[in-house]
Parts: C-alpha cells; structure tokens; sequence
C-alpha cells in the first residue's frame, strides 16, 4: 500500500532544474536510503515528503491521517530550550525519549541546548524523532556524529522499526544493513532500486549499460536514416512520409546522462626524514583527562584511522597534531618539510556574499596536478562546479556543496600529511568514493577521525581506539580487522574471567561478542583486499628489502665513521628510525598474508 505518491514533480532554484516530471511511490514498510551527488535534490525531497516544501509543479498525495517524524540536517531549536522542555513531552512515552537519549550519550536533561555542541543538538533531535508516534521517518543524514556503539544501536532500532523510512546518508554499511530500497536522484529524475546499497551499484550499472546501448542502437539508426534522406526521397507516399517522421523522432532522442565524478589528483611533495613526533603527550579539559601519556611517531606515507566514543578527545589529538592547540604536558614535534592540511568538522567561516571561484583563487590561482598546472576554475570544474556554480556566491551552495569546497580548499594547498575531522560527514556517497581513491594514490601521511566504517576499511592501514580513560589502544588493519581483533580480545578476557570464576552473568561481555558477530556476519562476503592494500601487498617484500639493506648500509657507514662522533650520531639516530619502519613493515606484512590466507581459504569454501 502506498503512503506517498509523487506524481510529476518539477522543482527549480535559479536556473538550476532539480526534479524534472519526477515520479515514485512510497510503499509501507519501505527503508529506503536515497542517494545522489550532493545539490542534486536529496534534501529538498525530503522536505516536500514532510510538507517543508512544495514542488513547483506536479503533486505529493500522502495518505489519509498519515504520521510522519521529520529530521532535518540543521534542526533549528528555542533559544533558551533546555534538553528536557525540548525533548520530553512530558507524557507517558517519556521514558522511550529517555531510553534514546542514554543510548545517544545524552543524560544531563537540565543542560540548555545553547551549551551543547551542533552534534550533541542533533543527537537530541534525533532522540526525539525517533520516539514520536509515526508511520514515516523521515530523516537527513542521521548517522552525522554518531560512534561505533551508537551506530550499531540505531541500524537494530531501525531494522526493528514497523514503520516506513525515507532517509539521507552517507554511511554505506548503514545503508546495507537497513534499506531493503534505494532511490536514485539524478538529472532531475528517480530510479527506484529493490536493493541495499551493494546491490544497487551492480543494477545502477546494469541500467546505465542498457542506457548507452540503447543509445549507440539509436545514433546506427539515426546514421543509416540520414544517409537515406541524403540520397533523397518522394516525400509524397505514406510509408515515405512515415520514414521521415521516424528520422524526426530519432534526432529529436536524448542521450541518456550519467552523473559527472569527481577527479581528484594528487602531487608529490617532498618530505623529509623527520615527519611528527608525539612525547609523553597529555591533555585534560575541565578535570577530565581525554589523552594520558601518549606517544607515537608518525612514518611517511602511513594511514592512521582513530575511532572512540564522542567527547573522548578524537578531534582535540588531531587538533594538537594540527598546531591549533596544545598538550598540557608532552611534546608534538613537526619536521621542517611537513606541510599540514586540515579539514575541520564543521566547515569554515566563509563569507557567503563571496563567489565559489574567489574563494578558491585565494588559496591559489594555479594548481600544480601530474598533469601539469590549471586554473582554478579548471580545478571547480574537477570537482563538479559548473561554469555558472562558480560566479554564484557560496551561499547558494547546498551543505554538501559547501563541504566540497572545503575539502577543496584543503587539497590544493600543497599539503604532504592530511588531517581529516570526519570527512565523509554531509558528503555525498560519489564524493566520498573519489575522495578514497585519491587518499589511496596520496603520496604523504593521513590522519583521519571517522565514523565511517566503509570509508576506514578502504583507506586506514592502522586504527588508534581511545579507551575511555586517556588510553590509545592500537590495531593493525582497516574497521573490519579492528572489530575481529577486538572480539578476540574480548573473548579472551571472558574466558580468562571465567577461569578465574569472576565473571557474573557476563551480560555486558556477551552484548559485546553478539554485537561483533552480528558485524561480521553482514561483512562475511566481503573480505577482500582493498585496492590499497592490493598494490601494498605485492610490492611489501621489495620494500622490506630495500629496508633492509638501508640498515646493513648504514651498519657499514657507522664502522667508517667510528671516529667521527657527531656523524656517527646522526648515523645512529637515522637507523633507529629505519629499524622501527621496519618493524612496522613486518607487522604489515603478517597482517596482509594473513588476510591473504583468510581470502583464499574463503575462496576455495565456497569452491
């Protein structure tokens, strides 16, 4: 039974065509995860399904007495609301708004919600939605600042949920795990696909395979029809005159349109030996100690993913790291050739009045690629800002759009290490999806805070998880080999309990192991390599030789330069460091043949 019916909607802003006679019928019990590059119209169909909005042309017909729960990307809120006179409706399903705020990591009711920071706000929208009474959900990017444990909570809540739900988000393994629909926007029309997100890529290829088919059979017939109009013809008999017409139509066809894609092109910039140097690093806000004797030393070209509950001190490390604030104790040391790029949470003062391409020729006018240098015109172009997007001013730009330009901004500066504050948050999923391939290309260090674990898998090669008492735990691998190693260690330490005879009812431990396993059973079909990891595991065994013949080279010098003690120190110091690259090439090396035996061993399983 159909809740909504969109029937031939059109919808303009500027000159810009969002919807063009667009049509889809929302069916009860959907989960349906839209998806399209950002500007596309994603948010403001969201808007006239919840009556925000309403189409310039054509209609939205919502059934009799229909409920609907909306969730807006930017939630607006009363000025001095506190969380409880704006969450609680102080009725008797007051406790299940309860139940979703502690899940949310929300529990001082009285704090007002000019306090909080824009993701604690929009946890408590959230919260609240998600109690009301509805037969829709309509929800805008709902996974934005969620972590791991929160993440998983609302795919069960969801998955269980009898209603229907439209939602927006960038989060792929989201996607897979809730929608049984996806709703393709693009060029101003929907396709519906009875799919998850893996499923879809596969049909929207299939579909755009038969498109360009249909065309190239189209323009052989156009051709043949045109060198028979050449030849010339009796216009006066019937089948004649049917002929022309055919010819008429057939010039009049569209070309099918694909969706345009980021290219995104990385540089190599040089960077010396010494890159970033963590000491004994420290740091506590109002008595809370979030970083507790750290240290680390970041190597070139590495990928690190770091994971934890939110308020735990993920975006201040990455901030220290940045130079934008300071340890309370300890030292980060930055090498003289490190040039850092920084992509904050939240997007930049920008001044709106400004044009997209003044923007960026204030950071640069010219853009070294491999290809050479281009304009920056030429670099919006790149990065899908059209001609015309360009001498608009920024604050035309959807959210999305505003965030890649931020990420632009941060990419044409030259950086050789990329510090990235949840990059994935308010991007669209193609964006996201360039934006791995080019982290994957990157010749330069990244450091990434995110939540999103498809993105993680696809571009991290070590993940550092904060433990909730200042600690960094440290994993080897991408999101999937994190959780693995952290079910092993969890039960390890069940059964170690266990053979002590401390354990209770190991509720907590085993919420833990179900909850791990339920992950792995949805990702057991894809272990594989990443490309990275591909190209990293058949050239590590070249790399770890050259590595050490570096050590055996350097071992010579310092018998050459005994007597030289201010070279031999330096000596000294230069194979300390090629000693630990070592060390963490062969713990790489484990971890890929290990993952290579695992995928082979799943290959000839299903053999």
């Amino acid at each position: 039974m159909n809740l909504i019916n969109i029937e031939h909607i059109s919808k303009i802003f500027g000159e810009k065509i969002i919807f063009d006679d667009a049509s889809y019928g929302l069916q009860q019990g959907d989960k349906v995860g839209i998806v399209g590059i950002n500007g596309t119209g994603k948010t403001t169909l969201l808007r006239m399904v919840a009556g925000e909005e309403e189409p310039d042309a054509g209609q939205i017909i919502r059934q009799n007495h229909i409920r609907i729960a909306y969730l807006p990307q930017n939630p607006e809120f009363p000025s001095e609301a506190t969380i409880a006179s704006y969450a609680l409706p102080g009725e008797a399903d007051d406790y299940v708004v309860q139940s979703n705020l502690n899940q949310l990591g929300i529990d001082s009711y009285d704090q007002k919600l000019c306090q909080l920071s824009g993701g604690q706000k929009r946890k408590v929208a959230l919260a609240k939605v998600l109690a009301t009474d509805s037969d829709l959900l309509v929800l805008d990017e709902p996974t934005n600042h969620l972590d791991n444990e929160m993440l998983n909570w609302l795919e069960d809540y969801l998955a269980r949920y009898r209603g229907t739900v439209l939602m927006v988000t960038h989060d792929r393994y989201f996607l897979d795990r809730v929608s049984n629909r996806i709703l393709e926007i693009s060029h101003g029309k929907m396709y519906s696909y009875d799919a998850n997100y893996s499923r879809f890529l596969e049909l929207k290829a299939e579909r755009e395979e038969m498109e360009l088919s249909s065309e190239r059979k189209r323009q052989s017939i156009l051709r043949i029809e045109l060198e028979w109009a050449k030849r010339g013809c009796r216009a006066r008999s019937t089948k004649q005159r049917a002929r022309l017409e055919r010819l008429e139509a057939l010039k009049s066809g569209t070309v099918p349109v694909q969706d345009q894609k980021v290219e995104m092109d990385a540089v190599e910039t040089r960077m010396g030996k010494k890159t970033i140097e963590l000491c004994h690093v420290s740091k506590s806000y109002g008595g809370n100690c979030l970083i507790r004797d750290f240290s680390y030393t970041v190597l070139r070209n590495q990928r690190l993913g770091i994971i934890g509950p939110n308020g735990c001190g993920k975006s201040t490390l990455i901030r220290m790291i940045a130079g934008l604030d300071h340890p309370d104790a300890g030292t980060i040391e930055i090498g003289e050739t490190i040039r850092i790029g920084y992509l904050s949470q939240e997007e930049p003062e920008m001044n709106t009045d400004q044009r997209v391409i003044d923007y960026v020729k204030e950071i640069a006018e010219y853009i070294q690629t491999r290809d050479g240098k281009i304009s920056a015109s030429q670099m919006l172009e790149r990065f899908l800002f059209t001609p015309e997007m360009q001498y608009t001013p920024i604050s035309k730009l959807s959210g999305g759009e505003k965030r890649r330009l931020h990420l632009l901004s941060v990419l044409v500066s030259g950086a050789n290490v990329l510090i990235l504050d949840e990059p994935s948050n308010n991007m669209d999923i193609p964006t996201v999806t360039i934006l791995e391939d080019f982290l994957n290309s990157f010749v330069g260090i990244v450091i990434t805070v995110s939540h999103d674990r498809y993105f993680l898998d696809n571009v991290v090669d070590r993940i550092f998880e904060f433990d909730g008492n200042g600690h960094l735990q440290q994993y080897e691998g991408g999101f999937t080999e994190y959780l693995e190693a952290k079910q092993r260690r969890t039960m390890a330490l069940v059964e170690s309990r266990e053979a002590a005879g401390k354990t209770s009812d190991g509720k907590e431990e085993n919420k833990k192991k179900d909850s791990i396993a339920g992950w792995k059973q949805s990702r057991t079909e894809k272990l594989k390599f990443t490309f990275k990891e591909q190209r990293e595991f058949e050239t590590i065994d070249d790399d770890i030789a050259s590595l050490e013949e570096k050590i055996a080279g350097l071992d010579k010098e310092m018998l050459e330069n005994a007597t030289n003690s201010l070279r031999l120190s330096q000596i000294v110091e230069e194979k300390e460091k090629t000693e630990a690259e070592l060390e963490e090439k062969m713990d790489r090396w484990m971890y890929l043949n290990d993952l290579a035996e695992r995928i082979e061993a799943q290959k000839r399983e299903k053999a």
